[in-house]
């Protein structure tokens, strides 16, 4: 597990510095450093995609998953989370749940995520971790100034997701076949593509009650 705590560390680095950058910046900037951040976004999830096989079962996981999310409620659910923490943190920040969800899409959803979780917990060397740390320490800094705290809190689900995935490949890291982790970097891509659009107020979409869709998207193609 190395690797994902040299990876949560180099998110709260990041953020941290990109906190303190946040506090300088005047609101035009901000305004234009938030569609950059936007359009970035979205040609992340783009390239996610681009590569995107089995489309029915994508498609079919991501109406599956969406409903129960819905049905759960899970974007209320973080929203009321969001606010105990920002009362209790005193955090004045409204983009403290949007951060949130776009650092840990950024940081957890993705080929070399889970490729590095597998690696390390196979008994391989971190070193694809690592070099993610690097890349998100830099990230962070970016969308920390840009939505705040919330970026900083994102270490906690990343650290209980990778570690999770690298705990589970320590025990059956056969079940992560090639298609499987192309299926999850696909719906991945698709829920960074609406954040996107969210970020630059083209839609409000709820894209938390998607989340489920990356539980289905494996377990259905495990099932093929």
């Amino acid at each position: 597990m190395i690797g994902t705590f040299v990876n949560a560390g180099a998110v709260l680095a990041g953020g941290t510095i990109g906190l303190l950058l946040k506090k300088n910046m005047p609101e035009r900037i901000t305004s234009i450093y938030f569609q950059a951040i936007g359009l970035f976004v979205v040609a992340l999830g783009i390239g996610m995609v681009y590569k995107m096989q089995h489309i029915i079962i994508i498609v079919s996981s991501l109406a599956i998953g969406s409903m129960v999310g819905e049905w759960m409620n899970l974007e209320g659910g973080v929203e009321k989370l969001s606010e105990y923490f920002k009362r209790k943190m005193r955090i004045g920040s409204d983009k403290f749940s949007e951060g949130l969800t776009t650092a840990f899409l950024m940081y957890c959803i993705g080929s070399m995520t889970i490729l590095g979780a597998i690696q390390e917990g196979t008994g391989g060397s971190p070193d694809l971790l690592m070099t993610k740390s690097l890349m998100d320490g830099f990230g962070s800094i970016l969308l920390a100034s840009a939505f705040g705290v919330g970026v900083l809190v994102s270490a906690i689900p990343l650290l209980i997701f990778q570690g999770g995935i690298t705990l589970l490949a320590m025990y059956a890291g056969s079940f992560f076949t090639p298609a499987i982790i192309q299926g999850l970097t696909s719906i991945g891509g698709i829920l960074l593509i609406g954040l996107g659009i969210n970020i630059l107020e083209i839609k409000k979409l709820r894209i938390l009650n998607m989340l489920p869709a990356l539980i289905v998207v494996a377990f259905l193609l495990w099932l093929i």
